[in-house]
C-alpha cells in the first residue's frame, strides 16, 4: 500500500490536516478526579494514592531535612561547584548570588548538569537541594557593584570547586527552587558579606573575560570551539563576564541559558546547511527519567520540530484526565517568534545540530517525547540536551522508507500515530507534500 494511502486512512476521520498543525491534543486517560485536591493530606505520602512510585513532597522534604540542620545560622562555610544564580525578578533589579553546599571538598558533580545522566530523581533533589542560594539585589547593568558582585563574577570564572565563606542577615529559609528550565537548588537568604577562600580561574573564560572589544557570541562561541562545557558558558554568560565592556550585565540564569544554546545551535545551524543530506530515514532511541525520547531524522533539508506529550500524574499535567501534546517546529529558514514549548526547544535543537555537524550531514529532525508519571518534578532544561545527546550518540536504527521508521517508532510508544501525526507539522509534510521527484 502506498505510503500517502496508508497514513490518510488512519487520519480519515480528520477533514484538513491543515487546520490541525500546531494545535494542542489531548487523549481520554483513565483516572479518577474526584477529590484531587484532597489526595496528598489523605494520603500524606503511605498509600501513594497520586500513582507515582514516589511521593514528589516527601522527596523535597526529605532533602531538606538532611540541609537543614547544616545551615540553621546566619554564617556558612562550604565549596561552591562553582555555581551561580542570577533571578528574574524585578527585572532590571535582580538577585545575584553563589550557590554553597554545606560541605567542602570536591562539590563538581553538583554544578555540572553534563555529568547527571544515570541519576535518578531522588539523587538529582538530594545533592541539588543541598545548595543555598545568597541573594545581593543590584541593576543588571551594575556589573563592577561592590565586593559581594567582585566575588561572585569571580566564581563564574572559577574551573574548579571554590571554597566559600558567605555572611547572611537572615537565615536561610527552606523553599525549594524548581523550574523546568534552571537546575533545582535548596534554600535561599540575602548575603551580608561572602569571602573566596581559594579560586583558581578557567584561562579560557578569562580570556575571553579580558576580551572587552569581543561581542558576547562571539566570546560564547569560541569557548564551545575550545571544550568549555555547555553549562559553564551558560553560567559565565549569565554573570556578564561577556561582550563589549560598557554593554556587558547580569543574564536571568534562565534566560541566559536558552541564550547559549539558541546561539550554539544556530551557529552549527549555518555550517550543518552547507553539508549533503543522510541517505536513510534513521532512527534513534533513549529513555530516562521515565521519560522516552524518540529522534527521527529524514533524508531531506534542514527542518525540525519538537513534540512533547505529557501524561496525566506528571509535573505538567498533575490533575489531567488527559494525555497533552503540545509541538514547535521551524523550516529551513529558521523562526523569529520564541517558542511555546519554551527552552527546551533550543537544548534539543543544539543537541541535533551538534551530532550532524560531527557528521558532517544534513536531516530534518523531529524529536518525539512522552514523559510518563515517573518524571514527579521538574529538574531544568539540562533533561532534554542530555538526553537528546544521549539519543542520537547511539548507532540509530536505519530504514529505506518512511512507512518502515514509522512501524517501528510507534511500536516503542504508547501513544498512537495518528495522534502524533495530528500533532506534527513536520511530520504531515513528509507525508502529504508533494515533491518534485513525484512529479518525474
Amino acid at each position: 500500500m502506498p505510503t500517502n494511502l496508508w497514513l490518510s486512512n488512519l487520519l480519515e476521520e480528520q477533514s484538513s490536516l491543515q487546520e490541525l498543525a500546531g494545535k494542542r491534543e489531548t487523549m481520554p486517560f483513565s483516572t479518577p478526579d474526584s477529590r484531587q485536591d484532597t489526595r496528598c493530606a489523605i494520603c500524606k505520602g503511605s498509600k501513594l494514592l497520586c500513582g507515582k512510585d514516589t511521593c514528589p513532597i516527601l522527596v523535597k522534604f526529605y532533602a531538606q531535612m538532611k540541609t537543614k540542620p547544616l545551615i540553621d545560622s546566619l554564617t556558612l562555610e562550604g565549596s561552591s561547584p562553582p555555581d551561580l544564580f542570577v533571578g528574574r525578578m524585578g527585572y532590571p533589579y535582580v538577585n545575584i548570588g553563589p550557590l554553597i553546599p554545606p560541605v567542602t571538598g570536591d562539590t563538581t558533580l553538583l554544578g555540572t548538569p553534563e555529568m547527571w545522566q544515570g541519576k535518578s530523581i531522588e539523587e538529582i533533589a538530594e545533592f541539588r537541594f543541598q545548595l543555598v542560594r545568597g541573594k545581593y539585589r543590584v541593576n543588571v547593568r551594575d556589573v563592577d557593584a561592590g565586593k559581594i558582585v567582585e566575588l561572585t563574577r569571580e566564581l563564574a570564572l572559577s574551573k574548579a570547586p571554590t571554597e566559600v565563606d558567605a555572611e547572611f542577615r537572615k537565615k536561610p529559609v527552606g523553599r525549594i527552587a524548581l523550574d523546568d528550565e534552571v537546575q533545582p537548588f535548596g534554600p535561599s537568604a540575602p548575603l551580608k558579606n561572602i569571602d573566596l577562600i581559594s579560586s583558581t580561574a578557567d584561562h579560557k573564560i578569562e580570556k575571553a573575560f579580558s576580551d572587552t572589544d569581543m561581542r558576547a557570541s562571539e566570546a560564547v562561541i569560541q569557548l564551545y570551539r575550545d571544550n568549555v562545557l555547555v553549562s559553564k558558558i551558560q553560567r559565565a554568560f549569565s554573570a556578564g563576564l561577556f561582550g563589549i565592556e560598557k554593554n556587558r550585565r547580569f543574564v536571568p540564569t534562565r534566560w541566559s541559558i536558552t541564550a547559549v544554546d539558541s546561539m550554539l545551535s544556530k551557529n552549527l545551524l549555518d555550517e550543518v546547511k552547507t553539508f549533503p543530506l543522510i541517505n536513510e530515514f534513521r532512527v534513534y532511541e533513549h529513555t530516562a527519567l521515565d521519560n522516552r525520547w524518540i529522534a527521527l531524522m529524514i533524508p531531506s533539508r534542514w527542518s525540525y520540530e519538537l513534540i512533547e506529550a505529557w501524561y496525566p500524574r506528571t509535573i505538567w499535567n498533575p490533575g489531567g484526565s488527559e494525555i497533552a501534546i503540545f509541538s514547535d517546529c521551524e523550516g529551513y529558514g529558521g523562526r523569529s517568534e520564541y517558542p511555546d514549548i519554551g527552552g527546551c526547544y533550543f537544548s534539543a535543537r543544539l543537541a541535533v545540530v551538534e551530532q550532524l555537524k560531527k557528521e558532517r550531514r544534513q536531516a530534518a529532525a523531529i524529536i518525539l517525547r512522552e514523559a510518563h508519571p515517573g518524571y514527579i518534578m521538574p529538574v531544568g532544561v539540562w533533561n532534554v540536551r542530555e538526553a537528546v545527546r544521549n539519543a542520537v550518540k547511539k548507532t540509530p536504527m536505519k530504514f529505506a522508507t518512511l512507512k518502515e521508521a514509522f512501524a517501528y517508532i510507534f511500536s516503542k510508544f504508547d501513544i498512537s500515530v495518528n495522534v502524533w501525526i495530528r500533532n506534527s507539522k513536520l511530520l504531515q509534510e513528509a507525508l502529504f507534500q508533494k515533491k518534485i521527484q513525484d512529479y518525474l
